[in-house]
C-alpha cells in the first residue's frame, strides 16, 4: 500500500477482506497436500536468523508454542503443519472461525484470540509463546520491541507494504524450520496458477480494476499492485489500471476498463448508482461481483494464503472468464 496513506488507513484496507472455506478439489490440488505437511522441523534447521524491517530475529530451537499476530498469519502456519496457540482476531464481518479448511487443520481446536485492531500484549505473554509471527501484522517498531521481550518476533520485512504470499510462505517456513516444505508448497500453488493461465490465455494483457467503497458515498478505492488482493489477478495475466488508489465519483472513468471487480457492494446497489451504471464496463456485463465483505470470495482473496488461493481461483476464474467473454 502507498506510503502516503496513514498507517490506520492501511490497516483498515487490509482488514476489509480476509477469510475463506476450502472446498474439495482434485487430487493434485495444493491445499490437501498442505494438510499432510511433516509434523516436525528439518533436522539442523535451528538456530535460524531472519531479517526484517526492524533488524534481525534469531529463533534458537524449533518453536512449540506459536502466536500469530498477522491478519492472515494463522493460515501460513497451519499450511506448514503447526497449530498456533494464539491468533489475531478478524475484526471485519467475516467469521474466521467458520473457515472450513482451517477448521479441519486445527482439528477442532480454537486458538486464543489475542486482540483485533489492537494487540493485547498481556494475553500474548500469558500464552507463553516461543515464537511470535507477524509478517503481515503492520506492527510498528515500538510494538515490535515490546513483543520481542516476550518471545522471538518475526516482524514485517517492509513496514508500509505486504509481502507476496510466496515470500510470506518461505519466511514462515524458515521460522518454523520447514523451509523445504514451504518451497514445495509454493511450487504446488504456483502450478495451479500456471494451469489457469494455460486454460485461459484470454486473460493475458486485459486491464482489470479491483474496486471497493461504492456504498460509502465518497471516494471509490482502486486497489494497487502492492495489495495482496490484486496480486491474484496479476498472477493470472491481468494488468492493473495506470491510476489506482482513491478515485472520486467524477473520475470513475478510470475504472472503466476491460474487467471491473467489485467488493462491498451488491450488483443491485451498483446499478442504483447512475454514475456507476453508466460505465461501459457495467453496461456490457464485464463486472465480477464479489459481494459483501463477509462473502467466501472476498475472504479467500483477502487471506491470499497457500490454503485460500486454490479456493479463490475455483470461485473467481469462471466469473472472470464470463466477464472477458462479454467484452469480446
Amino acid at each position: 500500500m502507498p506510503k502516503t496513506m496513514t498507517r490506520a488507513l492501511r490497516v483498515a484496507l487490509a482488514l476489509t477482506m480476509l477469510a475463506v472455506p476450502f472446498a474439495g478439489c482434485g487430487d493434485d490440488d495444493p491445499a490437501p497436500s498442505a494438510a499432510r505437511t511433516e509434523a516436525s522441523a528439518t533436522a539442523g534447521a535451528f538456530p535460524v536468523t531472519l531479517e526484517h524491517a526492524y533488524g534481525t530475529t534469531t529463533i534458537p530451537s524449533e518453536p512449540e508454542r506459536v502466536v500469530t499476530i498477522g491478519f492472515n498469519e494463522d493460515d501460513f502456519v497451519l499450511a506448514l503443519g503447526v497449530k498456533p496457540v494464539g491468533v489475531r482476531d478478524f475484526i471485519g464481518t467475516f467469521d474466521e472461525d467458520e473457515r472450513v479448511w482451517a477448521r479441519d487443520l486445527l482439528g477442532g481446536e480454537t486458538p486464543e484470540k489475542i486482540g483485533g485492531e489492537e494487540l493485547d500484549l498481556e494475553k500474548i505473554a500469558a500464552l507463553r509463546p516461543d515464537l511470535i509471527m507477524g509478517v503481515y501484522s503492520y506492527i510498528d517498531e515500538p510494538t515490535y520491541e515490546k513483543l520481542s521481550q516476550i518471545a522471538p518476533t518475526v516482524a514485517p520485512t517492509k513496514p508500509d507494504a505486504a509481502d507476496r504470499w510466496q515470500d510470506q510462505t518461505l519466511i514462515t517456513g524458515r521460522a518454523l524450520g520447514r523451509e523445504e516444505q514451504a518451497t514445495k508448497l509454493v511450487e504446488r500453488v504456483e502450478e495451479r496458477f500456471a494451469q489457469v493461465r494455460e486454460e485461459h490465455p484470454e486473460f493475458e494483457g486485459k486491464t482489470l480494476a479491483y474496486a471497493l467503497g461504492f456504498e460509502q458515498g465518497g471516494n471509490t478505492y482502486s486497489l494497487e499492485q502492492t495489495d495482496l488482493r490484486t496480486q491474484l489477478f496479476t498472477a493470472l495475466g491481468f494488468e492493473l489500471p495506470k491510476k489506482t488508489g482513491p478515485i472520486s465519483r467524477e473520475r470513475l472513468d478510470l475504472i472503466d476498463v476491460d474487467v471491473l471487480v467489485t467488493a462491498g457492494a451488491t450488483e443491485e446497489q451498483l446499478l442504483d448508482m447512475p454514475v456507476v451504471a453508466g460505465l461501459d464496463v457495467v453496461k456490457e456485463g464485464r463486472v465480477v461481483h464479489l459481494g459483501d465483505f463477509d462473502s467466501e470470495a472476498n475472504g479467500a482473496i483477502g487471506y491470499s494464503s497457500p490454503l485460500s488461493l486454490p479456493r479463490a481461483l475455483e470461485i473467481v476464474v469462471p466469473k472472470l472468464a464470463e466477464a472477458v467473454q462479454a467484452g469480446s
